[in-house]
């Protein structure tokens, strides 16, 4: 196997590595995702402008792109750095409270909801059919089973899990697939 650095990468490419302050590639990249300043709406879909590129260098391609998306660089640069300004609020209003206070809604609040949701589903939909519920002990969960409804096997999955088509794992049970969106969890399944 031969493996090409990064850095290596970079130099062939472009002839130069870009550096950054410690952490700062690192705030722009968190403020960027938030304010969405490279999506293709703001710079265009960089996949098809590349192959779209006639040129051969770096150069050229700058020069190609900026030719074509006059505004893009500037617009993109914008939004981050707007972004930016919003995140030097947000610091200015952490403290050590503050952290401590987010540590525990992580470690205490969200873990255990998010170990203990199955079970608000079980219930919910147990509920709807009119039968009983009960938590899969740990030789079923070991097979796939999250609990029974009445005397039925579920297994309880994001929506996603359908579209990856996850490994070539075989749950002998009904399944359940739920979907976070921002007040709850959307449930979908059949039987």
């Amino acid at each position: 196997m031969i493996k090409i650095k990064n850095e290596d990468l970079i130099k062939d490419c472009i002839g130069q590595i870009t550096n950054f302050p410690k952490y700062t590639s690192q705030l722009i990249n968190l403020a960027n995702q938030n304010a969405q300043g490279t999506r293709p709406r703001v710079v265009g879909q960089m996949s098809d402008l590349i192959q779209e590129f006639p040129g051969n260098n770096y150069q050229e391609w700058v020069k190609w792109y900026k030719d074509r998306k006059s505004n893009a660089i500037l617009n993109a640069t914008d939004k981050i750095y707007e972004m930016i300004a919003n995140l030097k609020e947000a610091i200015r209003l952490i403290d050590k409270s503050l952290v401590q206070h987010w540590v525990e809604d992580l470690v205490l609040t969200k873990t255990y909801i998010g170990l203990r949701f199955q079970e608000s589903i079980l219930k919910k939909i147990a509920s709807l059919k009119g039968e009983s519920y009960r938590i899969a002990n740990a030789t079923e969960e070991s097979s796939g089973i999250d609990g029974f409804i009445g005397k039925t096997a579920v297994s309880i999955k994001p929506v996603t899990y359908k579209t990856k088509g996850m490994l070539s794992e075989k749950i002998d049970a009904k399944m359940i697939y739920y979907e976070k969106d921002k007040d709850g969890i959307k449930l979908s399944f059949d039987f």
